[in-house]
């Protein structure tokens, strides 16, 4: 790379500034139908409108049929981590969650709706997204707090009949996962033999670590590294899921800090916090041969690209769009969701967010060392995990619209942008 990533990064805040200043934020909403007369305005509002309310009075689920709502997703956040800048509250929020709303629908062909809400406390929040629930298909919970978000995502899940998804938790894991998986591919390396290590052990690296065990990587042999240092059962500063996690992994009892972990592994998995700086060429140097290092922080990575290549990483992956290797939750939820809404599932499970990590994999074609997961412009990815996930649900029996492969991909393919 001929510029400074770090001039660069300042380059992209500015232009970001000066647009959505310009815009007013970047989406909006626009009708489906046309009111442009008196008929017009008596059929689709007062009134015939009336009818339809009854149709639904009398069945629910029909709110699927003749609303907005088959389509339709909360992006919901309370402001409490967003990105890299931590706690700045709902009305900052906004903005982030204005974005995931615009990669809904420019990839996922998704109307998706930004809810901030100013309730920090979690059962606030879980009341409040209970009572908007009616008015959507699904929703993504976004940039919420641990351990905050574990209850959340728990609590909406039972007691909801739509599918609730915590993209810092099942979208960042599902996405690690394919890379992970691309990556040992490229490097010749076995799921059940490497060693992985993990910087950041929050929603995001507890529920990426779940998912590598689920996909293969033996718990004994990771890692897992806080601010407190390597999680293991001895400490008493850890939450239940993460002293879960402690109890299973990190297999040869190491215990210290990241310098202590990295020594000899074969992968590191930074969701920590922006760098540069938070990685050092010193850790990857005193990795295993072929190392592979993903630095996820944003809007800036733990070490920049350049110097882990230079320290002898074989492959480098961030969670940003200009440089390669992109990992990124963008990568999947526009497809998952448009899986999910296409069946009505009621809730996600582990095999469907699978079934989205096998689809990412594949759709790579053959993954090389700059190139192991598809860019956010390849058309064909939301296609092929939004027919996986589908086909998931429908197997795990939480399919309201159950049909068959080839409907559902002439369904997901009449929908995608």
């Amino acid at each position: 790379m001929t510029r400074d990533p770090s001039r660069r990064t300042g380059e992209f805040a500015r232009m970001a500034a000066e647009l959505h200043r310009r815009h007013g934020g970047k989406i909006t909403v626009t009708p489906r139908v046309n009111v442009d007369t008196p008929e017009d305005l008596a059929v689709w509002y007062t009134p015939g409108v009336a009818e339809v309310s009854r149709i639904i009075h009398e069945n629910r689920d029909a709110s699927f049929e003749y609303t907005w709502r088959w389509n339709t997703v909360a992006v919901a956040s309370n402001g409490t981590r967003v990105l890299g800048l931590g706690d700045i509250g709902p009305e900052a929020a906004l903005p982030v969650m204005e974005g995931k709303a615009l990669i809904f629908k420019a990839l996922g062909g998704v109307d998706a709706i930004p809810l901030v809400l100013d309730a920090r406390d979690p059962d606030t929040f879980v009341e409040t997204v209970i009572a908007t629930a009616p008015s959507f298909g699904a929703i993504n919970l976004e940039d919420i707090r641990s351990p905050d978000c574990y209850e959340i995502l728990d609590t909406l899940t039972n007691r909801l009949d739509i599918p609730v998804w915590h993209d810092d938790r099942q979208g960042t894991a599902t996405v690690v996962a394919a890379g992970v998986l691309n990556a040992l591919k490229v490097v010749g390396k076995n799921p059940e033999e490497v060693r992985v290590v993990f910087l950041g052990a929050g929603a995001a690296g507890l529920e990426s670590a779940r998912f590598l065990e689920l996909i293969g990587v033996r718990p004994q042999n990771m890692i897992l590294v806080d601010i407190g240092g390597v999680l293991h059962p001895e400490r008493t500063d850890l939450s239940p899921h993460a002293m879960d996690m402690a109890r299973r992994t990190n297999g040869l009892g190491i215990r210290g800090g990241l310098d202590e972990a990295v020594r000899e592994t074969d992968v590191l998995i930074a969701l920590s916090r922006p760098g540069p700086g938070v990685i050092s060429p010193n850790h990857v140097r005193s990795m295993n041969r072929d190392a592979v290092v993903f630095a996820c922080a944003n809007p800036v990575p733990e070490i920049w690209p350049h110097e882990a290549r230079d320290a002898g990483a074989a492959i480098v992956a961030t969670g940003r769009s200009d440089f390669p290797n992109q990992v990124n939750n963008s990568l999947v939820f526009p497809g998952f969701f448009r899986g999910v809404l296409d069946v009505r599932a009621r809730k996600i499970t582990d095999a469907m967010c699978l079934a989205a990590v096998d689809a990412l994999a594949s759709s790579t074609g053959t993954p090389t060392a700059e190139h192991i997961l598809p860019s956010m412009n390849d058309r064909k990815v939301p296609a092929a995990i939004a027919v996986n996930v589908g086909m998931a649900a429908m197997n795990d029996g939480v399919a309201r619209r159950p049909m068959s492969l080839r409907e559902l991909q002439e369904r997901v393919s009449s929908m995608l942008p």
